[in-house]
This record gives structure tokens, sequence and C-alpha cells, in this order.
């Protein structure tokens, strides 16, 4: 009788934890989608953009070791500036190539394949899904890290969302991009195609710092922009835009350079739920912590590094000749920490407003 009597209650016991699994799993769901769509809100608030700024610039700033001055000096609120309209576009166009190069950085170390490998991948359309996926999150990051440089009001477009979010269309758009970018860098690479990883991130390297070459990757990209939307594309610069200057709010620009941390977070945020399953303030908790593991670390810190690389020409060309305007294969531990100190920084903020 005892058997019997054991027998039925582990019966029992496991109709029970089977029928808790799903209900289990469903809650899972439902704390993600939540939370997710309390990030997405985040996006499109205003007061939550400059309030990220600010926390982000003085993040910098305690990294260094200094104290943080005012996030805006008397007049700054209301004060303009002028903007080269050439400089403007070149810089709204690169976004879709510092997405790709640091994506690539990605899977390079990952894999072990060299980059031209995975471009050749990409341009015959053989990059398999998780690639696909990694790459077009790169380029939402750097998409939206432009977009408050032309005015914060476009952060509250319905398209300003996290991207798993949003209809397959417009995801589209994100991996075109890459596909674009690919086509132009790797003819650019074709006479490192069989040297090794070392000389190929070289190549990347000069690149990246080439203002000719930005311009014609940006020229492409606008292009490719156009034909993916079946429209003919129409000159990258017009004589006039070429001397043209736009009187853009200090204040917004700042703004613009202060919040690329947030939505570098954001994106590889997004890309670790996607992934991984688990609810965003369980990831945002590890990254406070520092119990994140050293591959989300990094691969965050990746995301960071080409936010940042989309801000800068924004304030000017000159500034992707930088040493520290280099693939992340180069950068030094102290420069990934910096890194690191932004997407920490972020991270508090985002937590706490879950």
């Amino acid at each position: 009788m005892k058997v019997v009597r054991h027998t039925g209650h582990l019966l029992l016991l496991c109709l029970v934890l089977s029928c808790m699994k799903p209900q289990q799993e469903e809650d899972q769901t439902q704390y993600i989608e939540r939370e997710v769509s309390a990030i997405d809100s985040l996006l499109r608030n205003e007061a939550f953009t400059l309030a990220i700024a600010q926390s982000q610039n003085a993040a910098y700033y305690t990294g260094l070791g200094e104290t943080a001055p005012s996030f805006l000096l008397p007049g700054e609120d209301t004060a303009n500036v002028p903007v080269s309209r050439r400089v403007q576009k070149v810089a709204t166009n690169l976004a879709g190539f510092y997405a790709l190069e640091c994506g690539l950085g990605a899977l390079s170390a990952k894999t072990g394949h060299k980059p031209t490998d995975i471009l050749q991948s990409i341009v015959s359309n053989q990059a398999d899904s998780a690639t696909v996926l990694l790459l077009s999150r790169f380029a939402n990051a750097t998409w939206k890290t432009g977009q408050p440089f032309h005015g914060l009001e476009r952060i509250k477009r319905p398209i300003f969302r996290v991207v798993s979010l949003l209809p397959p269309n417009e995801v589209r758009k994100d991996y075109d991009q890459i596909l674009a970018a690919s086509g132009t860098l790797l003819t650019a690479m074709q006479d490192v195609g069989s040297n090794s990883l070392e000389v190929q991130m070289q190549k990347l390297r000069s690149l990246l710092h080439d203002e000719s070459f930005a311009v014609r990757m940006a020229t492409a990209q606008d292009a490719a922009y156009y034909t993916a939307q079946k429209k003919t594309a129409p000159p990258f610069l017009t004589s006039d835009e070429e001397k043209a200057t736009v009187m853009t709010s200090i204040k917004e620009q700042k703004i613009a350079t202060n919040v690329a941390g947030f939505y570098a977070l954001e994106c590889g945020l997004n890309y670790l739920v996607t992934t991984q399953g688990k609810r965003p303030s369980t990831i945002l908790n590890a990254i406070v912590s520092d119990s994140i593991s050293r591959e989300d670390r990094d691969l965050l810190c990746r995301f960071a590094n080409a936010t940042w690389k989309a801000s800068q020409p924004f304030r000017g060309l000159k500034r992707i000749s930088r040493a520290t305007f280099t693939p992340f294969y180069f950068l030094s531990e102290a420069d990934i920490d910096k890194d690191w100190v932004q997407v920490k920084a972020a991270a508090k903020r985002v937590l706490a407003a879950l």
C-alpha cells in the first residue's frame, strides 16, 4: 500500500509541475513584453532622453576621475549653431557602415572568420539568420544615434521604436543598409582578401580614417536607400548643399552626442533578450552588478563603440581620423572600459525607470 501511495504522490507531483511549467513560461513572456514595452516608451520620451544624456555626460567625466561640468552652459539652452549641410548628410548616411564594421568585428571574434569572408557571405545572401539578426540590431542602433542630430522631435516618430516591435518591412530597411555597405566595403578590401585577419583589420582601420572613402560610402548608402524603395536616387549633394549651413540647437546637439550610449544599450539589450529569452531587467541587473558574462559585456561594448562612431561625424568629419576611431580589435582595455562606463550608466537609468 505504501508503494502505491508513494507512486500516486509522485504522479500527482509530476502532474502539478508539468502544469506549472507552461504557466511559468507564459509569465516570463508577459514580463518580457511588459518591460520591452516600457523601454519602447522611454525611447520616445523627450524628458527621459534629456535626463539620460545628462547622466551619460556625468558618467564620462566620472570615468576620467574628473568633476562633471554643467551639462549646458548659460545661454546654451536657447542658442543655435551653424552646421554644414554636407557634413550632416555624410554623417547621416554613414550609420550603416559603422554598424557593419562593428558587427563584422563581433562576428569575426566569435567565429574566427576574416571580415572579407563574412562580407562575401552577406553580399551573396548566404549569411545565416543569426548573422542577419545581429547586424540588423547594430544597424538599428547606429540609425537611432543619428536621429536626434536632426532634432529631438524625430525620436517621437512611430518608427523610433524597440526594433523587435517594428514590422518586418522596417526591420528589412536596417539590413538593406548592411547589404549596401557590405558591397562597397568588400570592393574596397579586395586587395587584402587573401591576407591575414590582422592585415584586414589594419585595412579596415585605414578605411575608417579615410574621409574620401567616408564620402564615397555615404553616397552609395544614400543611393541604396532609394533603390530599396524602388525610387530613383537624387544627386547626393547639390552644389548649394556643398556650401550650405543649417542652424541647429546647441542643446539638442549636446543631447544627441550624449545619448548614443543609451541607444547602444537599448539595441544590445534587445538582441540579448531576443536570443537568450531573459527579461530585460535580469540583464540590466547583471550589467549594473558587473555579473554579466564577459562575452555579453564585450558585445554591449561593441554596440557602444558603434553608436559612438556614428555620432562622431556629426561633429565634423575630421573626428574620424582620431586614433581611437578604430576597429574594436585594436582598442586597449582602457578604451573598452570607457564604452562599458557608458553602457553601465545607461543601464542604471533604464533599470530605475522600469
